[in-house]
């Protein structure tokens, strides 16, 4: 039994050394998440978030979509959930500023960046702790 064990995680570890995913699990989970996400907002707001005229960040099943941002000093965020059946927040905890209101389905917070050049993390209120629901945002000049 010990043997088969061995050799099935020798095998394991062979295939995905040879042909392992350009992404991991979790980054190849996300991306399938913020694919929906997107969908959803398209869905909900008749137009892909590309065109409207703030930074968007969909909430959408424990997962802020893009969970990583870079933007201009200036540049607003908005973070819409997209979820049907889940609230979520935001708080730029490390930063000191206060935590959003809870957002229900369609509901959005915003923030314009005038913070100084540098990377803030943001999280959920509600899903951080249990469900690792954090962001970034890097203000450059």
């Amino acid at each position: 039994m010990r043997t088969r064990a061995l050799i099935l995680l020798a095998s394991a570890a062979f295939l995905a050394a040879s042909f392992g995913p350009a992404m991991s699990a979790t980054e190849e989970e996300r991306a399938k998440t913020c694919a929906k996400a997107e969908k959803r907002y398209q869905k909900l707001f008749g137009k892909p978030s590309a065109e409207e005229d703030v930074v968007i960040v969909k909430m959408y099943k424990y997962t802020f979509c893009p969970p990583r941002i870079e933007v201009k000093q200036g540049t607003t965020v908005r973070w819409v959930n997209v979820d049907r059946r889940t609230s979520h927040s935001v708080w730029l905890k490390e930063a000191g500023k206060p935590e959003s209101d809870r957002l229900f389905s369609e509901e959005k917070v915003e923030m314009t960046f005038d913070l100084p050049p540098g990377e803030y993390p943001y999280l959920c209120g509600p899903h951080w702790k249990d469900n690792d629901m954090k962001g970034q945002v890097t203000v450059i000049e």
